[in-house]
């Protein structure tokens, strides 16, 4: 089996090729630098460029399933500029993606495209099942949206399409676990606004396992990709700095300072996501990391 993954060197796309390498599943990867295009016979990288349309042809040989992870971090400034750069390179990805396989012939068969959970109204009551929610009504949820719709797209040629809807993804390699940790470690750490704002959090071993469950079960729709046991962000905080073994001295960060730090922004770290895996659970996957403490210990 060979696979072929857009944002490959992305933290999960890094996750992704280790479980497929121990799985025996070959990866050919999609990368925008030339420098970063490796070739071994588990392990092929081909040039791309979405935002002219650019794809090497080849890329799809004896590939039966694209995973699309590719898109432009959320996690930095949010200029009129790069907000367009955040939802194109989105848009501009799968584009790219259905104009090259409706142009030759190949053998892709299914299509499993990242998401987020910031496409959910926020919530402190309500979980949000993928079938049943209330859409929120900001710059992310407005991206997801057209990030979804781009990817439906492909099943206009016949593939089967399934959307994960991510939610805060811990690793040990970088990412939101990081950004939390580096203030506790310098004992400037703090719950952010009033703290009570959801989290919804998966462990990135267990988030690498959702794709390949999806893969290998032929499932289709839109799975949340997040962990049973959602933690507010006090939780989260205070978890990370037990575990850290740092006291957290100073008060809440309060809202008003995040949205002049942040600006839109802020709507990352404010934002309440209460989300439900009862779905992905329900086909037969199994978490390996359901509790925050044991996902913490295990990645600090």
């Amino acid at each position: 089996m060979r696979v072929l993954i857009t944002g490959a060197t992305g933290l999960v796309g890094q996750a992704l090729v280790d479980l497929f390498h121990e799985h025996g599943i070959d990866v050919n990867y999609l990368t925008t630098s030339r420098s970063k295009i490796e070739t071994q016979s588990k392990y092929q990288g081909f040039y791309w460029n979405p935002s002219t349309s650019e794809i090497a042809p080849d890329c799809f040989d004896g590939v039966s399933t694209i995973i699309n992870l590719a898109g432009a971090s959320v996690a930095q400034r949010w200029t009129s500029s790069y907000k367009k750069a955040i939802l194109n390179s989105r848009i501009d990805s799968l584009y790219t993606l259905k104009k090259a396989l409706a142009n030759r012939t190949h053998k892709v068969e299914h299509l499993i495209s990242a998401s987020a959970v910031g496409l959910y109204k926020d919530s402190l009551t309500k979980f949000h099942e993928e079938d049943d929610f209330e859409q929120g009504d900001n710059f992310l949820a407005e991206v997801v949206e057209q990030w979804e719709a781009a990817a439906d797209e492909l099943a206009d040629l016949g593939l089967e399409v399934t959307k994960i809807r991510i939610g805060v993804v811990l690793s040990d390699e970088g990412g939101a676990l990081e950004k939390i940790k580096s203030p506790i470690v310098s004992y400037i750490g703090a719950p952010l606004g009033s703290g009570k704002q959801w989290q919804s959090w998966i462990h990135i071993s267990d988030l690498a396992r959702i794709f390949h469950h999806v893969m290998e079960n032929r499932l289709e729709g839109v799975f949340n990709g997040v962990s049973p046991n959602p933690v507010t962000n006090k939780e989260l905080t205070e978890c990370i700095a037990e575990k850290l073994e740092k006291p957290l001295i100073l008060p809440n960060v309060p809202e008003f300072v995040l949205k002049l730090m942040l600006g839109d922004m802020s709507t990352i770290v404010l934002g309440s996501q209460l989300v439900s895996s009862r779905k992905i659970l329900s086909t037969g996957f199994q978490f390996r990391f359901a509790q925050l403490k044991p996902a913490l210990t295990n990645l600090l």
